[in-house]
């Protein structure tokens, strides 16, 4: 007897399924996320064109023109003819290369040991003086590195001219002998001296200024404290302030070895445009070589070589200074 209100079992419904779950809605800032990574690139990239533009092409032409043949006449033909590496065979092959290496590296390295001592204790000094000199100490530093180049070197020239030079004066005013008419550029010694003068008078101001500003970020309160256990001047900057400073050191360190490693302007113009061998630095050699006698494949080669020394010695402070920043 069928029972009333009831189906058969064959004749029930079966049960629903689930309707599948749609796709979850993509989050709007989800590719914003993926791409912020790329927009310090993305700004980047304007200013890396035009650097690109603006450096990559000389530099091109100088590597290319390095392996080539070209003097005076491969210049008015407007062609050089390839030679492979033979400029750079006869240069390393050359001992008054490694000599003129050997010579620019001392340099170098003189100038900017003397550029990174004075001016620590120039910052120093700035950070102990009173409100009122600092400003006039400063403003002083910051004239003399506006001074355009070429004027200060001249004025230099004119300070250590053998026949009208003050310093030549007042050494012999001071009863200093052998110095009326004396002439500082006979001996090399005495003239890279005075380009070296000359050189970190040059660079002094802004290694002083930058690291006088590294100073007033220094904590006061740890060198306080340092003193009051009794440490002394050198143990207070050697273990508190020096560390402090460490990056702003390698920064300078680093841009002072790229200028001292190039210079050429403040020997050319001190020798009045005709420097000896003696007094040849790499730069000036590559100047001579390819202005001097137009061989201007065998000079490429040698500011290609420059370059490539001069990486090899920035190296090392790069790789410190990245260290000293963190990861």
């Amino acid at each position: 007897m069928r029972t009333v209100g009831t189906r058969p079992p064959s004749s029930r419904r079966r049960a629903a399924a689930p309707p599948s779950r749609p796709p979850a809605p993509r989050r709007p800032g989800s590719r914003a996320r993926r791409l912020r990574p790329l927009v310090p690139y993305a700004l980047l990239a304007p200013a890396l064109l035009v650097l690109a533009a603006i450096l990559g092409f000389p530099l091109y032409r100088l590597v290319s023109l390095s392996f080539q043949q070209y003097g005076l006449k491969e210049l008015f033909a407007g062609r050089g003819t390839f030679i492979g590496l033979r400029n750079y065979g006869d240069i390393l092959g050359d001992s008054f290369f490694w000599t003129v290496v050997a010579r620019t590296v001392v340099f170098a390295a003189v100038c900017v040991g003397l550029t990174m001592v004075l001016g620590t204790l120039v910052a120093l000094l700035l950070r102990n003086l009173a409100r009122p000199m600092r400003v006039l100490v400063t403003a002083g530093l910051v004239a003399a590195w506006a001074m355009p180049t070429l004027t200060a070197i001249s004025i230099w020239q004119w300070l250590f001219d053998f026949e009208f030079g003050v310093v030549n004066w007042l050494l012999t005013r001071l009863g200093v002998a052998g110095y009326e008419q004396h002439n500082w550029f006979d001996q090399p010694l005495q003239g890279f001296t005075v380009i070296v003068i000359v050189v970190v008078w040059a660079a002094l101001p802004f290694v002083a200024i930058t690291l006088h500003a590294g100073l007033t970020q220094v904590p006061a309160e740890l060198e306080e404290a340092a003193r009051v256990d009794g440490a002394g001047a050198w143990q207070v900057f050697r273990h508190i302030t020096f560390p402090v400073l460490k990056p702003i050191f390698l920064i300078l360190a680093t841009l002072s070895t790229i200028w001292d490693f190039k210079v050429f302007t403040q020997v050319w113009v001190m020798l009045n445009q005709r420097p000896s061998r003696d007094y040849f630095l790499l730069g000036i050699w590559s100047y001579s070589e390819s202005f001097g006698v137009t061989r201007y494949g065998k000079g490429a080669a040698i500011a290609v070589i420059m370059v490539l020394l001069l990486l090899g010695l920035t190296f090392f402070y790069v790789r410190q200074m990245l260290r000293a920043v963190g990861p």
